[in-house]
């Protein structure tokens, strides 16, 4: 069981699900408490890998219609999370960028791991697949 190794997301795929909800909902509360800014890139974001979250748990996970709802939203986040990255890199090759005061809520640093959790996510769902004869273990 490796960090690199496929198999470790789908044969733990529960929790990887429960780590993208509670990643969605600890953003919502972030922004509820009002300790960041409201902004609609962000909000599209944490929404997308919240439900994306949720289709990993549901039991029909694997039937292709799932799969194509999930690829959906998830490019939907995608395409969100590159727009709002690719402002940071306007403004890098303009030379006005510069990393918010907290680099924790760093629009350019946030939208970029929206960018890899959405697609990972999206990958994951694809790739899970019913074993109804599972390989056997020698």
């Amino acid at each position: 069981m490796g960090l690199l190794d496929l198999n470790t997301y789908t044969n733990n795929r529960k929790i990887v699900a429960v780590i993208a909800i509670l990643i969605s909902i600890t953003a919502w509360l972030v922004e509820l408490m009002g300790a960041v800014y409201v902004c609609p890139y962000c909000r599209v974001q944490r929404t997308v890998i919240g439900i994306l979250g949720i289709i990993l748990i549901l039991p029909f996970v694997y039937h292709w219609m799932v799969k194509y709802i999930a690829i959906v939203i998830g490019l939907f986040g995608a395409v969100v999370a590159a727009n709002q990255h690719f402002m940071g890199w306007k403004k890098i090759s303009a030379g006005t960028f510069e990393f918010n005061n907290n680099v924790l809520i760093d629009p350019f640093l946030l939208s970029g791991c929206a960018m890899f959790l959405i697609t990972g996510l999206v990958l994951l769902i694809i790739n899970l697949e019913i074993n109804i004869n599972p390989p056997l273990n020698h």
